[in-house]
């Protein structure tokens, strides 16, 4: 099995083998459910998900869900950033509640940042970015780890629930690796499931847009919000061929299972047998069972945690081709750089163009390696007809590479001084998160 590692460079060139190798869920799927998709969901951006079902349902439905990110402050803010903020910021307009998380401890841990710089960059570049974007702080959790108790303290407990030869197998971690690196992946299990806390309502669904490089944080955290759990719920079968439900109390005290046992019998109108352990309950209704032995976990001081749901996009490309890369600027745009210096930058990327302007009239252009059309596709055309029509100009040689490049450099320009306005305005906002850090 290949070895995804959230610290490295990797690129990934064939996305359909983590749906064998990792078990993630084509996206496609659910679109059909989806009302008014982002973009990035519509143009197959999106790939793959875990568990995204749950959101969708509680999109429909009106019901309480969660989404959450975090950003390692180790640079400028760039558009692959920019990427997950507009998902965090398109699941807050179909009602999600958000939470920012600035992963200090892990820049410090990771990059030996100092956390002053750490505190500066993540103020000047992602939490204006973010507000520039559109996030509505009144209706977000933006916070630092090393500044957040609740956050620290889940590490804590969550740790006391894995070891080094779990954390080795997912992450590659060696005898070199510091403790406190081990520790920032921890952190970042706590943040990701921290807004199911009571204290910010309790257990719910809550997604993680990330990319495929992030997936062992999210198996990591699935894997742990279950160990949290005080009860095991499965569907067992008889001798018979007759099927129920099985409660097993991992850690759960006796009353608790005297409980499930009660209250599944009385609302559910069923038969129930307490046995040590467990409890067996003649019925199907899984969702009512689950959501009865929450509310006793819940009751006995537990955490109930539901495992996260994570979506999937693909990585952008350099400008260059190959990899993004914030050591490489040239195949980067940072959303605070001058917009004229990105408008060269695009003027100079890797086009699909042919070698010669009668080629290119002749056998048509490849956008599937421009960088320009991926630019296109991922942030500056929102009208898919649009794009459309750029992919068939391309392709029949009727639209030359000069040209596109020149309207993208337009674009660009025109997107990063309205962005860098709206970050001005947006430093109003941020008088809360200096105070914090002084």
């Amino acid at each position: 099995m290949a070895e995804i590692d959230p610290w490295g460079s990797l690129q990934i060139e064939d996305y359909t083998k983590l749906f064998e190798e990792f078990g993630i869920s084509p996206f496609k799927e659910l679109l059909p459910h989806i009302k008014n998709p982002h973009r990035y969901m519509r143009r197959g951006i999106i790939f793959g998900h875990r568990s995204y079902e749950e959101v969708v349902s509680a999109m429909k439905n009106k019901r309480p869900f969660s989404a959450m990110s975090g950003f390692m402050p180790s640079g400028h803010a760039h558009l692959g950033h920019k990427m997950v903020l507009d998902e965090l910021i398109w699941h807050q307009e179909q009602g999600a509640s958000i939470f920012l998380g600035i992963a200090d401890c892990e820049a410090h841990a990771v990059r030996n940042i100092p956390w002053k710089e750490c505190h500066r960059i993540a103020v000047d570049e992602y939490i204006t970015s973010a507000i520039a974007l559109g996030l509505k702080t009144e209706k977000s959790h933006i916070y630092f780890q090393s500044k957040s108790n609740s956050v620290k303290d889940l590490a804590f407990e969550l740790g006391c629930r894995v070891n080094l030869s779990e954390l080795s197998a997912i992450y590659g971690f060696t005898g070199e690796t510091s403790i406190s690196h081990m520790l920032s992946a921890i952190t970042q299990s706590a943040d990701i499931l921290h807004p199911q806390l009571s204290e910010h309502g309790g257990p719910r669904p809550v997604i993680i847009p990330v990319g495929a490089d992030q997936d062992p944080h999210i198996r990591l955290t699935r894997g742990l919000a279950s160990k949290m759990r005080m009860f095991t719920i499965e569907i067992r079968e008889e001798r018979s061929g007759k099927r129920y439900i099985s409660v097993r109390g991992k850690t759960a005290p006796k009353e608790a299972l005297r409980e499930v046992a009660e209250r599944t019998e009385r609302e559910l109108q069923t038969r129930t047998r307490l046995f040590e352990g467990h409890v067996d309950i003649q019925t199907l209704e899984m969702e009512r069972v689950i959501e009865i032995t929450r509310e006793i976990e819940l009751a006995h001081n537990g955490y109930a945690f539901i495992p996260p749901a994570a979506t999937y996009h693909r990585f952008m490309s350099g400008l260059q081709g190959g990899k993004m890369s914030s050591s490489t600027p040239e195949s980067l745009i940072s959303l605070t750089e001058p917009p004229e210096d990105a408008a060269k930058k695009v003027k100079q990327a890797k086009t699909g163009g042919r070698v010669s302007l009668k080629e290119q009239q002749r056998d048509g252009g490849d956008p599937e390696r421009c960088m320009i059309y991926e630019l296109l596709l991922f942030h500056l055309t929102e009208d898919d007809r649009e794009l459309e029509e750029i992919y068939r100009a391309c392709k029949d040689g009727k639209l030359v590479c000069g040209q596109c490049k020149r309207e993208a450099a337009e674009k660009i320009q025109e997107f990063l001084r309205e962005h860098q306005k709206k970050m001005e305005e947006a430093r109003d906002e941020l008088e809360e998160y200096n105070r914090l850090l002084a």
